[in-house]
């Protein structure tokens, strides 16, 4: 199975992404809306507690996968949205495609770290971090190109006005969740109760996903979590001062240009 998913992974990252791309975007409806991020950036908790304010049910990942699929998956999805519209999972980077869009953003170096984690988890990587890092920061490690280029193609599509584009970052999701999910209601035009936001949060803390987790095993279930900890900031305990300045040279305008301003050498 690993050397399968290392072959597919391969697949993924070579020039055929391209033309998978377009085949996954057909059959869009023009109401659908994006739940958008780079991998690892908290994409799945949002969509379990996104399912739960809109369906009114527990969430799980057979549920969710199914009402607020990956893109490619959407045809069976059910509208959730006025106008038919459906909420549909995104990890490209902005395409004139999408038309409104939810984009979760969290910091790189969190980021790079959990993607290792995962990757290492499905033998996808088998490098150390050392290594790992200065390919992820120039777009190696997946299909999606590097952290910096994905979050620049959904900035300048909210600023230029290309889409309809909520912002929300992570570290502020994890720290005022009912508000963040409270704005995003207001942008998807979902009335909805404080109460009902309040119990969605409750549901979908780090502890109740990993118990879903065990009740519905991951790919990287097997070998290590899915769920991880949702850490904001465990960058500064694991980096080198090399390392927290080579993040610097390829994504500290970018971190600056999203509101995260601590973009600094540790000083160990």
């Amino acid at each position: 199975m690993t050397i399968l998913r290392k072959v597919r992974h391969k697949i993924a990252k070579s020039p055929i992404h391209q033309p998978l791309t377009w085949i996954r975007h057909r059959s869009l409806r023009p109401a659908d809306v994006f739940v958008a991020s780079y991998p690892r950036s908290g994409n799945t908790w949002l969509r379990f507690m996104l399912y739960e304010i809109l369906v009114g049910q527990s969430s799980t990942f057979t549920n969710v996968h199914q009402l607020v699929p990956d893109i490619g998956k959407q045809g069976k999805a059910l509208p959730v949205l006025a106008n038919n519209g459906r909420l549909i999972k995104t990890h490209e980077a902005y395409l004139p495609l999408y038309h409104k869009a939810i984009y979760l953003v969290r910091d790189a170096r969190d980021v790079a770290l959990s993607e290792f984690a995962y990757q290492k988890a499905l033998g996808l990587a088998e490098d150390n971090f050392e290594t790992y890092l200065p390919r992820f920061l120039r777009g190696e490690v997946n299909p999606f190109g590097s952290w910096t280029a994905h979050v620049d193609s959904w900035m300048d599509a909210k600023d230029k006005g290309y889409a309809e584009v909520l912002l929300v970052r992570f570290d502020e999701m994890r720290s005022q969740p009912e508000d963040s999910l409270a704005d995003m209601m207001a942008f998807l035009n979902v009335p909805v109760e404080r109460e009902t936001i309040r119990r969605a949060v409750a549901n979908n803390s780090v502890e109740k996903m990993r118990d879903k987790e065990k009740v519905n095993p991951q790919k990287a279930s097997a070998k290590g979590r899915f769920i991880r900890s949702g850490a904001v900031g465990g960058w500064r305990e694991r980096f080198t001062d090399t390392q927290a300045e080579l993040v610097e040279k390829y994504a500290g305008s970018i971190l600056t240009r999203i509101g995260f301003a601590e973009v600094e050498s540790l000083n160990r």
